[in-house]
């Protein structure tokens, strides 16, 4: 039996969004170092879905909805994000192909971690104004 972090469960659902977040990055780093690189990409992805709803509620943006693939679809398109963010959401949702190839290096948790910084920091900015 596989002793690694789970990335989901119900016992998790009344978790802050912080603790959700750190608890899928770190499933997705377990996942990495056991080589289970799919794994890792959707842990990653579903730890910017948790930032990404928080952020959503903390500002009330309204028309964003969906699943985190949605959400890395919807930073990747808006222009008001930096570049490195939009990339990064890129990344994150490109598919791997079935030789577990991407068109470019990727680190998903590192991604992940990049995409959440900026929503947080934003979430931090908007909250001191």
């Amino acid at each position: 039996m596989n002793n690694s972090v789970p990335c989901t469960s119900e016992k998790f659902l009344l978790m802050t969004p912080t603790a959700l977040i750190e608890r899928e990055l770190a499933a997705a780093e377990a996942a990495r170092q056991e080589r289970n690189d799919g794994k890792a990409r959707v842990c990653a992805r579903r730890a910017v879905a948790h930032a990404t709803e928080a952020w959503i509620a903390r500002l009330s943006i309204p028309g964003w909805h969906g699943d985190a693939m949605a959400y890395l679809r919807k930073i990747q398109e808006d222009a008001s994000f930096p570049l490195p963010i939009r990339q990064a959401a890129e990344r994150l949702s490109t598919p791997i192909t079935r030789q577990h190839t991407a068109p470019f290096a990727t680190d998903p948790v590192a991604d992940a971690r990049l995409i959440i910084a900026h929503l947080s920091s934003i979430t931090s900015e908007d909250a001191s104004q």
